[in-house]
Order: structure tokens, then C-alpha cells, then sequence
């Protein structure tokens, strides 16, 4: 079973062996290996079994039909197995799944099947009259997640008539279901403001907008009494639904109908446009952006355009249509002073960031509210191309800092983003060699996280003296010696401008560090040099041997102990 070649005579004898067994015992191995392999996630051994005691459209799920795992087990002959670490079913090895989907007519109607049982399951007594409480009792029902989650998904895939029948029953008085709440939750970042006790104002028109469901919504929407406006408790249209997943064809019905509100905003000012833009969906942006009633430009109670969404999360083709359409503000900041071509900065879309500073209006050094430029937030976060292309253009200031008085070669060197920091050094009106508000020098920084390439980096600049201490008496040395950076302690001491023995302004040398902390390799390469002495005390005279005893470093006591045998 290791590689699985020459299987396929192998499974075809097996699923043979499960049909020949009959009746019932048939019926339950194919059907596992029909959920197991068609399934949008791996289904728990008592989710499977519920799922396979459920009859299709009978009002009633008796218990006492769920068979037991093992009774599925041996069903199966063998081609199904537990594990044991997450509790999940699943076929007994990979390339199972490529014989079951190479043989279509095996489940040539599965997603349909499911989504019939899913949505019987839904309508079953035994689920309906669960409670919508804050803390609903589960337990007896562990099928009610998925069937929740994913019957509109099976669905979609294979809508039959009896697919809608059993949907519109489920959508009767579906404000009272408890697969609403379950669906609501699970829709992000929603999650956090659905309650169980709050009244969804979840229709099924918004449901099968979530799902995109073409067949359901054509139904619904030219059913008598349809609000195509109507918000949920979130806010949401079915219009903002659909956009927000994508959904083109939905979106499509729902535009066509004379009273739409393309415009119509959630509780947070987002609209349609945003939404889509936002998860990247050019096909909606495209429908959306061809309608004349559809402000692009709007933004949401954050100040976040559509723009700004795309941007943010990187979606090059969103940003190049919105800026195609000659109506949005590509340099207008949100609440927090942030631009798009900030915030593609941020989070290192090199693509948008190019694409924004060839627009007009944008400003590539503009700082936010709290003095951060598009330069400073891609060095901090390491984004060396979106750094290359900011430095490109001569009105970015390279070495502006913010507030705590840090600039992108300080926030690029502290966090070891050497590429950036070498991107940063080319540059002629760069300093390497400035403290921060609380008098840190980026190098020390450096040296001190062991940053090697970064600190090698810097030691190349003439504006850098590596034996210069800082306002605590503390060398470069003593930081890398201070962390048991023996990288870092080697560089250092392979040049002929660090002296390895100087002592801080409470008298502790770089030896007297590495033993304090215990770092062996670092004490023992300090050891080796002939201009330290390695039984200097600091101010309150103890020296690097009473230190390592004290905190119970015995190999540094050894190796210290051990040189001062030697002189």
C-alpha cells in the first residue's frame, strides 16, 4: 500500500465483495464510501452514521437505525478506516479516492443524494425542535453542523427537484431553524455577533444567496411578498450575500429585479462593491462597476473605499478596475490616516503598491495618523520588493522615522530583514548610525536578536564604529556575548577594532555576560583570547566565575575553573 501502483483490480474485486454482500450491508458501504469520498470535509464516525440512518424526505429520524462504526467498518471491507488522532473516517489509502473519482458512474448523482439527506435531516422532527437558545443542546444530533454548513453546497453542484422541494420546505419558517444560527456563525468575521437567543431575519432568499444557489433563487425572487432588500440581523442583503461570496449568476437575478438597491449598505457602511472587492470577486466588481447606480467610491464606517479593500488584500485586477473607472480616490485615506498604497505596503502586495504609484493623486510618502509612511510599514515587515519600488521614486523619504523616532532602516535591521536593510544602505542620504527616542542604536538591536547578515551589513558603513558603546557603557560585543549570539561573538572578535575586554559602566566585560547567562559557546570562545581576563571583577566585585556559580551554570563554572588552572 505504499505507493499504491497496481491497485485498481485490487478495489474493483473490493467494491464487487461489497456489493455481493446485499441488502442492507450493500446499501451502508457504498453510501460511506459515497459521504467519505464526496464529503467537503472529513466527517466524524457519528456524523457518518447519522447521515446514513437518515430516509430522504421521511418527517421522522429514527435512532435506532444509526448502525455502529463497526458495523460500517465491515461493510466496507477494509477500504475504510478510523483515525484514531482526530476521530475522522477516512478511505484506507489516497489513491482510493482517484479510483472512486475515475469511476463517475459508481455516484454519479452523490451531491444530490447528500444535499437530499442533509436537507431531510434538517426537516426531521428530531431537529426542528431543537432549541435556538444562546446554548443549544447538540449532542443528540451530530450531523446538524454539516448538514448546516454544506447541504446549499452539495446543492449547487447537482440542484435537483427534489434538492428545491426539500430547501423550500426547510425555508418555511427558517427565522426559527437552528441550522440559521449555525450557518450565520460560521460566516466570517461574522462569528463573533451572531447570538443564538437574537432573531435572524434570516431568510431563505439570503440563505440561498450564501450558497448561490441559481435554481432556489430564481423561485424565491418572483415569490409573492419577496423583500429584495431585506437586511438580516447582520445588516445584509441577499445582494451583499451573494457579492460577498461571489457568486456572479445570483448577483446577476438579483440586479435584474426593478426595485434592487445595488448601493444598500450592511450595519458597518459596507456595501455590494466593497464586499466583493474586498474578497477579490472581479466577476461582481465587473457587474457591479457597469451599473450606473453604484457610487465606487463609497466608503464604510471605517473610511475604507472599495479601493482600499482590494488594495489591502492584494487583488491587483479589483484595484486596476476600480482605477479604470475614473471615479474613485486612489490617495484618499481612512479613519486612521491609512492610504490603500499604505496598506499595500503594509502587507507586501508589490502589484497594487506598483500599480498605485503610477496613479495620479497618490502620494508615496504620506504618513498615517501615527506617522507611518508606505516605506516604514514594508521595511518593518520585510517586504523587499514593495521597499525596491517605494525607493524608485525620488519623493520618498528613505530615512523619515516615526514617532518613537525609528526609521525603516531601524525597523528593517531590528527584525532581521537583511535584504531590505542592504536595499535601504544603497541609498546615499541613509543613517546607520541614529538611536531611536529611547537612545537605541539599530546595530545593538541587531546584535542583540543575532541578526548575523544584518550586523555584517552594517559594519561595512564607515558611519559604524563596533567598539563604540553606548549610553550604558555596553559594546556591541557585550550584546552578542549578553544573548550567546556565538555568530555574532565571532565576527566580532575576528576584527582587530573590538576590544574584547571592556568593561561597561558597572564593569561587566563581555566575558562577565556570556557566563552570567550561560551561554557556553560564547564564554568559551572569549576564553580563548589572550588579551581578556577572565577573572575581572565588575563594581561590586564578583567576577564571571561567581556569577556562573551563582545561578548554577556548572560547564561554564568548568570551563572558567579550567582557565584559571591554566595561568
Amino acid at each position: 500500500m505504499t505507493d499504491g501502483l497496481g491497485l485498481g483490480d485490487a478495489y474493483d474485486t473490493t467494491l464487487g465483495r461489497i456489493k455481493g454482500q446485499g441488502g442492507e450491508k450493500a446499501r451502508l458501504g457504498m453510501a460511506a464510501l459515497m459521504w467519505i469520498s464526496h464529503s467537503e470535509r472529513p466527517l466524524r464516525a457519528d456524523e457518518l452514521c447519522h447521515a446514513l440512518a437518515v430516509e430522504i424526505g421521511s418527517p421522522n429520524l429514527n435512532t435506532d437505525n444509526v448502525p455502529s462504526i463497526w458495523t460500517l467498518l465491515a461493510c466496507c471491507q477494509g477500504l475504510i478506516s478510523v483515525d484514531k488522532k482526530v476521530s475522522t473516517i477516512r478511505l484506507i489509502h489516497f489513491t482510493l479516492q482517484e479510483y472512486l473519482r475515475a469511476q463517475p458512474e459508481l455516484f454519479s448523482t452523490a451531491h444530490s443524494i447528500m444535499a437530499e439527506i442533509c436537507l431531510s435531516y434538517l426537516n426531521s422532527h428530531h431537529v426542528t425542535a431543537l432549541s435556538t437558545s444562546p446554548s443549544p443542546d447538540l449532542q443528540g444530533t451530530p450531523f446538524i453542523e454539516y448538514s448546516s454548513l454544506y447541504w446549499g453546497v452539495h446543492a449547487k453542484r447537482d440542484p435537483s427537484d427534489s434538492v428545491k422541494l426539500l430547501a423550500l420546505k426547510l425555508f418555511d419558517d427558517y427565522d426559527n431553524h437552528i441550522s440559521t444560527k449555525l450557518l450565520l456563525k460560521a460566516q466570517k468575521p461574522l462569528s463573533r455577533t451572531v447570538t443564538f437567543d437574537k432573531p435572524s431575519l434570516f431568510s431563505g432568499l439570503h440563505c440561498a444567496s450564501v450558497f448561490g444557489i441559481v435554481e432556489i433563487i430564481d423561485g424565491l425572487v418572483e415569490a409573492e411578498g419577496c423583500d429584495i432588500n431585506q437586511k438580516d440581523c447582520v445588516g445584509n442583503t441577499p445582494l451583499l450575500w451573494a457579492a460577498s461570496h461571489g457568486h456572479v449568476e445570483v448577483v446577476k437575478i438579483l440586479l435584474r429585479r426593478e426595485n434592487i438597491n445595488p448601493d444598500k449598505p450592511d450595519r458597518n457602511s459596507q456595501t455590494p462593491l466593497l464586499c466583493a472587492a474586498q474578497n477579490g470577486h472581479e466577476g461582481v466588481v465587473k457587474i457591479l462597476l457597469e451599473r450606473g447606480d453604484v457610487n465606487p467610491d463609497k466608503p464604510n464606517k471605517y473610511g475604507q473605499t472599495a479601493l482600499f479593500c482590494g488594495a489591502q488584500n492584494g487583488h491587483e485586477r479589483v484595484v486596476e478596475m476600480l482605477l479604470e473607472g475614473g471615479d474613485v480616490s486612489p490617495g484618499e485615506p481612512d479613519m486612521c490616516g491609512q492610504t490603500p498604497l499604505c496598506c499595500a505596503a503594509q502587507n507586501g502586495h508589490e502589484g497594487v503598491v506598483k500599480i498605485l504609484l503610477g496613479q495620479e493623486n497618490v502620494w508615496p510618502d504620506k504618513p498615517d495618523m501615527y506617522g507611518w509612511t508606505p516605506l516604514l510599514s514594508a521595511a518593518r515587515s520585510g517586504h523587499e520588493g514593495v521597499v525596491k519600488a517605494l525607493l524608485g521614486w525620488c519623493d520618498v523619504s528613505t530615512d523619515k522615522p516615526e514617532g518613537s523616532g525609528k526609521t525603516p532602516l531601524f525597523h528593517a535591521a531590528e527584525n532581521g530583514h537583511e535584504g531590505v536593510v542592504k536595499a535601504l544602505l544603497e541609498q546615499n542620504d541613509i543613517s546607520s548610525d541614529r538611536p531611536d527616542n529611547d537612545y537605541n542604536w539599530l546595530i545593538f538591536l541587531a546584535a542583540r536578536k543575532g541578526h548575523e547578515g544584518v550586523v555584517k551589513a552594517l559594519l561595512e558603513r564607515d558611519d559604524i564604529k563596533p567598539d563604540e558603546p553606548n549610553f550604558k557603557g555596553e559594546t556591541l560585543l557585550s550584546y552578542a556575548a549578553q544573548s550567546g549570539h556565538e555568530g555574532l561573538v565571532k565576527i566580532l572578535l575576528d576584527r582587530g577594532d573590538v576590544d574584547p575586554d571592556k568593561s561597561d559602566n558597572g564593569g561587566r566585560t563581555p566575558l562577565y555576560w556570556a557566563a552570567h547567562n550561560g551561554h557556553k559557546g560564547a564564554v568559551k570562545m572569549l576564553l580563548e583570547r589572550d588579551d581578556i581576563n577572565p577573572d575581572k571583577p565588575d563594581n561590586n566585585g564578583r567576577t564571571p566565575l561567581w556569577w556562573a556559580a551563582w545561578y548554577g551554570h556548572s560547564r561554564v563554572v568548568a570551563l572558567l575553573q579550567s582557565r584559571a588552572l591554566q595561568v
